[in-house]
Parts: structure tokens; sequence; C-alpha cells
């Protein structure tokens, strides 16, 4: 009796009065359904679509690929960093240091500098010891930051004060320091970054670095070559600060990305003057000067870790890009860890390195000691692109 009071309580016409009166004598569920269609009678059927599968569809996208479009969109909002001045370098190892400095428009000193290298350390030991090994020659003091911290928060081993003993090969010019980590749950990464590098900016005090002295700055992974820093010891006349503009590869040296790795700078020390830090100081670079080799590491486990303690832990944006099989996968590919388009300023430059990288069999003018002890760092080689899970 309900239903059929229904079809005849309400003010219908047309087609719902029609459907009413036949299901007066129908089921509950015919009747139900007969309410339903009677009340969308008005609604626009691509409406509904557009409400009901067009715009979840949009917004699962959006979620899944947002970070993409706004890299894509980039040269739309974001203009490029004002070029570098760029230096020509010249070097062959049968031209004499004079002769060198001359072209670059310098003249030779009596004596070399001194050279500091300043690092802040993590837990890359395999790319350390290849930095040291080229550096050596060259370098009066070696001096080596550590925390119990990452830049996220996290807590790590001392990794470098676990394994000294491998780099006793520069124990005597050594100055090593650990700072502790803070731990502000929470907090921007960069922060905590920042607090470590101007605690390395006091270790390298401690160091004895003096005016005029060559300090080098950059990451563990950033390593400028032997002969850049004999060269700018030897001379006279080079900038009081100078970028270096290295050969940048990611995973090994198979995967040559580009030659934009910029990061890295050298400073003659002016005492009250020079701060240690890891961004633009300058408009000068000296071209060809060494190697980046970003995640190059020979364990899955230390991809994970890096991931997940460096500044840039917001690009994890879902847990499966942690899971190693993916990892694995996606550095034989040589594709991008975090699913990213390329960081660039125009969108010819975006669309001409999109996809993998492509690889290279080419091992000329890699570091030397990388070279000479091949079968040990086979990983980092053209054609090893397998890793151990560690």
């Amino acid at each position: 009796m309900q239903d059929a009071a229904y079809c005849t309580s309400k003010k219908t016409d047309g087609l719902c009065e029609e459907m009413c009166g036949r299901l007066k004598k129908g089921s509950r569920a015919a009747i139900s359904i007969s309410r339903l269609r009677c009340a969308l009678r008005d609604f626009d059927m691509k409406a509904l679509l557009l409400l009901f599968i067009c715009i979840p569809t949009i917004v699962f996208v959006i979620y899944v690929h947002g970070q993409k479009i706004t890299y894509f969109m980039r040269p739309l909002w974001e203009s490029p960093p004002k070029p570098f001045n760029i230096i020509p370098h010249y070097y062959n190892p049968n031209v004499s240091m004079e002769t060198l400095c001359s072209l670059h428009g310098w003249t030779i000193r009596e004596s070399p500098r001194q050279v500091f290298d300043a690092v802040l350390f993590s837990n890359e030991l395999d790319m350390l010891e290849i930095r040291w090994r080229e550096l050596s020659p060259y370098v009066s003091e070696f001096v080596l930051l550590e925390s119990n911290s990452t830049f996220t928060g996290l807590v790590k081993p001392l990794y470098f004060a676990n394994d000294r003993a491998r780099f006793d090969f520069v124990e005597s010019r050594l100055t090593y320091g650990t700072v502790g980590g803070r731990f502000v749950k929470g907090e921007n990464p960069f922060v905590e970054e920042s607090y470590q590098r101007v605690a390395l900016d006091q270790l390298i005090k401690i160091a004895g670095i003096t005016e005029d002295d060559l300090l080098i700055m950059s990451d563990v992974d950033e390593i400028p070559s032997g002969h850049t820093i004999d060269l700018l010891r030897w001379c006279n006349g080079v900038p009081d600060r100078l970028h270096l503009q290295l050969k940048n590869y990611l995973y090994s040296f198979e995967f040559h990305l580009d030659d934009k790795s910029w990061r890295a700078s050298v400073h003659l020390y002016q005492s009250g003057k020079t701060r240690y830090a890891h961004y633009r100081q300058t408009d000068v670079l000296l071209a060809d000067s060494g190697w980046h080799c970003s995640f190059c590491f020979r364990y899955i486990s230390d991809f994970v870790f890096k991931m997940k303690a460096y500044s840039h832990v917001d690009r994890i944006r879902f847990p499966y890009y942690l899971n190693r099989h993916r990892i694995q996968e996606v550095i034989c590919k040589g594709a991008d860890l975090f699913d990213m388009l390329p960081e660039e300023y125009t969108f010819q430059e975006i669309i001409a390195k999109m996809g993998p990288i492509p690889s290279t069999f080419s091992a000329v003018h890699l570091p030397a000691f990388l070279l000479e002890n091949r079968e040990r760092y086979k990983y980092l080689l053209p054609g090893n692109c397998r890793r151990e899970s560690g």
C-alpha cells in the first residue's frame, strides 16, 4: 500500500506518471528503481559522466603524475639561471705547467699553494677512496666531517670511523671530526644540511687553513680531476672563486647524463670571508674539471639508504619506489629512481632528455685509481649494471 501511495501522492507527469501507474502492480524492487529514475530524470547524463568518471580520473592522474606535470611546465614559471662565464681548460700530460698556466692567461708560481679538500661524509666509502686516491698527490690536508644523523633526521652509524683503517694512506694529512645530529622531527632536511655545513666550516679552521690556500668545496661524489687541482695550485692569477664543470654520471660511469654539474667549487681562502657552501657563489666556471657520479653505489641497500637520507626525500612519493627489484631494473635501464622528468628550463631540453640515459662504452679519462682497480670497482664501469643486495 505504501508503494502505491508513493505514486499517487507525487505530482507525476509524462513518463514518470506512466511508470508509476505500471509499477503499482509490480514488485517493491521495481518501484525503488522507478523512484531513482524519476529523481534523475532532470539530470544531464553528460554532467553525471563528468562528475563521477572524468573528475575522479583527472584527480587520480594528477596525484600519480603531478610532479611530472609541474616539471614539464617549469619553463612557464621559472627562467633559466644566468649563464656561467666558462674558462677554457687546457691540459696534456706532456705539456709543462708553465705553458698550461700561460694558456689560461696565468703565470706560474715559485711553489704550489697548500690545498685543503673538505667534505661532508654520509656512507660513500668507495667514492671517497676513489676521490682521495685521485687527489692525494696534490692535497695538503683532507678534512672530513661525519654525523650520526642523516639530513632527514635518521640515525646512522659513523661509517668512516668504523672503516678508518682503509684510508691510512692519508692518515697523516687527515683532520676528522664528528657532529651530533639534532633529530628535529618534521624539519626541512635542508636545515640539518646547513647545520652540518656550518660545522664543517669550523673544522676547516681547526685543520689550519691560512690565507691564499686552495680550498675545495664539493660533495664526496663530485670529484675534481687531479690535474685540475694541480693547475690551480701552481698558477698565479686564478679567480678567487670558481666553480668546476664536471661530467655528470648516474649510477656508474656507463650512464653519462650531461656536462652540467657545477656545484663543486674551489676558493682561494680568505679569513673571515670564505664560508663553506654548496650553492652558486660566482659566475666563473672552469670547463671539463672532473666527474660527478651520483647514486654510484655497490649495494642496493645503499640506494635505499640515500633515497631516505638526503635532502630530496620528498621525491619518494610512493613506497614502491624503494622496492629493491624496481631499483635494480631502474639502474640497468638508466631510468630515474624517482620517476621524474629532467630538471631543465626549456621545453626543448626537457623533451631531449626524456626517457632512459643512453649507455656509453667509453671508459676514457676516468679516475686512474678506478681503472687500476677495475675488478674491485667493476660495478662502476660500463656493462656492469647488476648490483649486490647488501
